[in-house]
């Protein structure tokens, strides 16, 4: 009796954990587009996680990826949830320039293997096709 009820109450606590847990997952958070924003004023690892959580916590956004080096943010989002320049105006309010540089399907991100847009838009290196000081 005593292994029964264990058992039970085991089993209980395991569906609340799973339920609580789901609710913490994003649902229905499914990229159908690619933003990538050209972003000014990030110095440090803070400014990542800063424009990171400003966009993860809007609805739609199924995830974010920022180029500290590049001033590059690429987030996936829902299309019909949210608009790429809404996402700008996000990272704005987190204390960061950001405008919208172009907006892609995820198969012609993939097609451009991600984080090259960002080459594309800076050249090579941290400081653009000049290089680090003008070099």
């Amino acid at each position: 009796m005593t292994k029964k009820l264990f058992n039970s109450l085991l089993l209980l606590v395991v569906v609340v954990m799973l339920s609580v847990t789901a609710f913490h997952v994003r649902i229905g958070s499914t990229a159908d587009a690619v933003v990538v924003l050209k972003t000014t004023g990030m110095t440090c690892g803070g400014c990542v996680a800063k424009v990171t959580d400003a966009l993860q916590s809007e609805k739609g956004v199924a995830s974010a990826e920022v180029d500290l080096a590049r001033g590059c943010v690429i987030a996936g989002y829902d299309s019909k949830q949210v608009a790429p320049e809404k996402l700008a105006r996000r990272v704005a309010a987190a204390g960061f320039g950001s405008t919208v540089q172009e907006v892609l399907t995820p198969e012609q991100f993939k097609k451009n293997s991600g984080r090259d847009i960002c080459n594309q838009m800076t050249g090579p290196g941290c400081c653009g096709a000049k290089g680090c000081r003008g070099k």
